[in-house]
């Protein structure tokens, strides 16, 4: 599987969480974002990251953390509906991937099969998916894994 490596920058970020099992019901938190950035009038050419921050393996289903964020500028006030943090960047391998849940289950498989095999180290920050404008118009989102500095 073809990958790149790329810094991230820092990003000062909107977002919304959930806690539950991961699923269906992450897209809907996706949503819900979504529906609040074109109501900020911020949807139109955003950058939004879906992030998964536990793993399953090692933590319950029930106690699992994903965020739905979307980039904004540092001077946004953001309103009480969404909370504000920001993403810490770094070093990635970025995947590009077409974005349909079979597309991106089978990637997660072939990463993971294909770095036991490659020079890069799985840093313990999140793996992300990075998405940028809406679905029609990028029917791609990148795989975002985050690797240690060498």
């Amino acid at each position: 599987m073809k990958f790149k490596v790329e810094t991230i920058q820092k990003h000062r970020i909107a977002f919304i969480r959930r806690v539950g099992q991961y699923g269906p019901a992450n897209i809907k938190v996706m949503e819900k974002l979504k529906r609040w950035a074109k109501e900020k009038n911020l949807l139109e050419s955003a950058i939004l990251f879906a992030v998964p921050l536990d793993n399953p393996e090692t933590t319950l289903p029930d106690n699992c953390r994903f965020d739905a964020c979307i980039v904004i500028q540092n001077d946004y006030q953001v309103d009480d509906s969404v909370l504000e943090g920001e993403l810490s960047g770094g070093k990635y391998l970025i995947y590009e991937v077409k974005h349909t849940a079979d597309d991106i289950q089978r990637a997660y498989a072939e990463i993971f099969q294909s770095l036991q095999n490659s020079q890069y180290k799985i840093d313990n920050r999140p793996i992300m998916e990075k998405y940028i404008g809406d679905m029609i118009s990028n029917p791609y989102c990148e795989i975002c894994v985050p690797i240690k500095p060498s």
